[in-house]
């Protein structure tokens, strides 16, 4: 199929399938005004909470900005013309404003179109680094530089002339003495970029002979040929240098190599440095390359450590919880100068294998010249470290297969003595989640454990799920009595989230939280935790829908299925709608998640007081057309024991979408026979299951989904089984299987340039396929350089129009019969 711009939509007309050129259409004015409302600010804390960097954000690029060169190489994106990645969300313009009163001053020195991302605070809270890209203008090339925003001055500048080569974002750290920072660049006359093959001296060959096996889940932008990696190598080859902050002079350290990443020790001494290097794979991403783990003076560039060479990673099992062999998982120790820990399968990597002691967590302080010392041996697969002080780090584990973690304590100066269990259960269980653990900056600019009660008790912050809806809370738990006080809870009519903690003057404790009611956009407030005063706004955000009323009705629904699974769904309605206006057309959208208990699948989620703030993906710009909405719609999709959950995949899906619409039909606001079902990947997966496998809807709308599991035959989203483990399960769950079977309309949209794991384009094309063969009603649009996020503003003006005119035709006005249902 040839890809024609700026936009291509496949028509089907009843007699003959038509491709045509379109040109961008916009939908109802409500909805386009909607879309394009001003987004609001983020912001970014200064270490110490005295300061508050508030950053205006980009609007929607446009198509032509979204249509710069690309290259997919090793499961990167990059932009060739500024060494960057090709798809960013920027920043336009910073603020500083010093807290709790101070006013809000702009950051002087700033381009007039400033691309800024990556914002980083230094260690003592006095300045603000970050990327700008400088994007390329009438041919000449563009690139990314390093610049440094001054709180005292409120002023900007660019702080070294050599561009950053940003390939694998997060290209600069500061040091802990927040004078000096470590920068990957573009390696100074690098030359060229080494051109692609015209005519090519041979065939790309891959082989195995090994025997064992190496299944890997379904990437994409992957290596094709040897012209992919002469350009990987080109772009992706950086030069590590020592910055100064004072006037920007910069010292190369070590040489130029594939640096994925390059942290320094928190006592600036030494630098962790990851360098990919050949053979590379034609069938994994660069994180699965193979990678030499070095530690470099930071004084002379030299290598101190070399800690690790680790091979290719084709041989891991596909389950989720499976690892490479070997160490693993390189890192600082936040809490000491310099000291190295990592983790090491004990199972060979593969959960499936029985073992008692899975995963090692192992330590190697300065100068490394020693054995490494073992911390824990842990019997679940280790998820990452949270270290404290000298007698004090928490260390996580997981299981997949029944959804298990835990957190266990450790005294790190007493290596191999046996963890304690601080939290045991389910990840799916969320009504119990004690929280997590909070941690703040330290001196050297390193997150550490914060600590209260003389350094005996530590912060969590939790979402607080319960039967009313999440309850955001802080506590604080003494580690020696296991006593838990709670601190503060989010109160209706508000939704309120913890953001930061502070031992602010005179040891009163303050807690910074982001707060939000169903007419109120979210902006941050500062809370006196010992007192009972009124909560300081900091922020005065604009309300974005000012112009339309300010916010959308929204109820929270609670029903069950036919199963006795409890279920919520988001229910949104017109404005000015009346219980006398009778039930109405409605469009249902949802996302299936796999759960192994039916009562953690049944707890609620999300609140009833958030603002609605409206992506571009929701469904609920269609209350401004008279549609009744349910958004969210949960659909638990269960398997309990040694069931999983993907077994009765088909029959959980139907009996969630139609509980959710006798629930509308019940309350008088669903009209049964004017129901539209939609989703967006694993939804939209799901929308094409619904139509093939029930009668329930007028029409669907599926945009970037996968529709054939067999080309995704090694796992696909909670599914870990292959293909040739569970060929039943694949194949039921299937809807290409049943194209035969849909008779109901179905719109499918697809980004011409999806990034995502398995949703391939030509899903949607084979499917699109399918059903015209089969004479069902689909349209196929596809939307010029889309990844799985959609981001263009002429492409998501044209989505909204495409989706608009398509429930306006099949499910607003009473269908004519037999437009919708399913063949039996």
């Amino acid at each position: 199929m040839k890809h024609l711009l700026p936009a291509l939509a496949l028509l089907v007309a009843p007699a003959l399938a038509m491709a045509q050129e379109t040109q961008y259409q916009q939908p109802p004015a409500a909805i386009r005004d909607l879309l394009l409302a001003p987004p609001t600010p983020r912001i970014s804390l200064s270490g110490d909470g005295r300061t508050m960097a508030i950053l205006a954000v980009q609007d929607f690029p446009t198509i032509a900005e979204l249509s710069q060169p690309e290259l997919r190489l090793a499961g990167l994106r990059l932009n060739p013309r500024t060494n960057g990645p090709s798809r960013v969300s920027y920043a336009v313009g910073m603020q500083f404003k010093q807290l709790p009163g101070g006013a809000e001053k702009s950051v002087q020195g700033l381009p007039a179109q400033a691309r800024i991302s990556s914002p980083s605070w230094s260690p003592d809270n006095q300045h603000v680094a970050f990327a700008l890209t400088v994007p390329a203008a009438d041919g000449s090339t563009g690139h990314v530089e390093l610049w440094v925003a001054d709180v005292a001055t409120s002023s900007a500048r660019r702080l070294l002339a050599t561009p950053l080569n940003d390939v694998f974002g997060s290209s600069f750290e500061w040091l802990s003495d927040s004078q000096t920072l470590l920068a990957r660049t573009v390696p100074a006359g690098r030359g060229a970029a080494p051109a692609a093959d015209a005519t090519p001296t041979g065939p790309a060959v891959q082989e195995t002979g090994s025997g064992k096996k190496s299944g890997a889940r379904t990437y994409q932008d992957l290596l094709k040929n040897p012209a992919d990696e002469r350009l990987f190598e080109y772009y992706a080859t950086a030069q590590l240098m020592k910055v100064k902050l004072a006037d920007g002079s910069a010292q190369p350290l070590g040489q130029p190599g594939v640096l994925r990443s390059a942290s320094p020790s928190p006592d600036g001494r030494y630098v962790l440095v990851r360098t990919v290097h050949r053979p590379f794979s034609y069938t994994l991403p660069v994180s699965s390359f193979p990678q030499r783990i070095d530690v470099l003076d930071l004084g002379t560039g030299a290598v101190t450590k070399a800690v690790a060479d680790l091979p290719l990673a084709d041989n891991v099992p596909t389950n989720f919880d499976a690892v490479p062999t070997g160490p693993r998982d390189h890192g600082w120790r936040t809490d000491a100068p310099a000291t190295l820990y990592y983790a090491e399968a004990q199972d060979g990597g593969d959960p499936k294998v029985k073992a008692t002691v899975r995963d090692k967590v192992y330590l190697l302080p300065a100068p490394f010249g020693g054995p490494a010392q073992e911390l824990a041996a842990l019997p679940l697969r280790y998820a990452g470290m949270t270290w404290g002080t000298d007698h004090l780090a928490l260390v996580d584990g997981y299981r997949w297969a029944d959804r298990h973690e835990t957190t266990w304590q450790l005294d790190p100066a007493a290596p191999g003595q046996a963890p304690k269990v601080l939290f045991d259960g389910s990840s799916q269980d969320t009504y119990h989640n004690p929280g997590t653990p909070y941690t703040r900056r330290n001196a050297q600019g390193k997150q550490v454990l914060a600590l209260g009660q003389g350094g005996q008790a530590i912060y969590l912050f939790g979402q607080g799920a319960s039967p009313e809806g999440d309850r955001p809370f802080v506590s604080e738990l003494n580690l020696k009595t296991e006593k838990i006080t709670e601190l503060w809870r989010s109160e209706a009519p508000y939704y309120e989230v913890p953001v930061a903690l502070f031992d602010a003057k005179k040891g009163q404790p303050e807690l910074l939280t982001r707060r939000e009611a169903i007419d109120q956009v979210p902006n941050y407030y500062l809370h006196a935790l010992l007192k009972k005063d009124k909560p300081l706004a900091l922020t005065h955000f604009a309300n974005p829908y000012a112009a339309f009323g300010g916010s959308f009705r929204k109820q929270v629904l609670h029903y069950k299925r036919a199963d006795g699974v409890a279920l919520t769904a988001n229910l949104y309605l017109p404005p000015n709608y009346k219980k006398t206006d009778g039930p109405l057309p409605t469009l249902m959208e949802a996302y299936p998640v796999e759960f192994k208990d039916k009562a953690n699948a049944g707890q609620v989620s999300g609140s009833p007081y958030t603002f609605t703030r409206l992506s571009w993906a929701t469904p609920v710009y269609w209350v401004t057309q008279g549609y009744a909405v349910l958004q969210g719609a949960t659909v638990p999709i269960v398997g309990e024991g040694t069931a999983e959950p993907n077994d009765t995949y088909t029959e959980q899906l139907v009996s969630s979408a139609k509980a959710a619409i006798d629930e509308g039909q019940r309350l008088g606001v669903v009209d049964p026979n004017r129901v539209a079902v939609m989703g967006h990947s694993y939804g939209a997966f799901m929308t094409a299951n619904l139509l093939a496998h029930s009668n329930l809807f007028k029409a669907g709308i599926a945009r970037s989904g996968a529709y054939n599991r067999t080309l995704t035959p090694y796992g696909f989203q909670g599914e870990e089984r292959t293909y040739w483990q569970a060929k039943g399960v694949y194949d039921a769950m299937s809807p290409f299987n049943f194209a035969d079977k849909i008779k109901t309309p179905i719109l499918l949209i697809h980004g011409e340039a999806d990034n995502n794991s398995g949703t391939f384009p030509i899903q949607s094309e084979r499917f699109y396929a399918a059903l015209k063969g089969q004479g069902a009603t689909v349209r196929y649009v596809v939307l010029p350089a889309e990844s799985h996020s959609y981001a263009a503003r002429e492409n998501l003006l044209h989505m909204l129009w495409e989706m608009n005119t398509w429930l306006d035709k099949y499910v607003k006005a009473p269908a004519a019969p037999g437009l919708s249902g399913r063949a039996n």
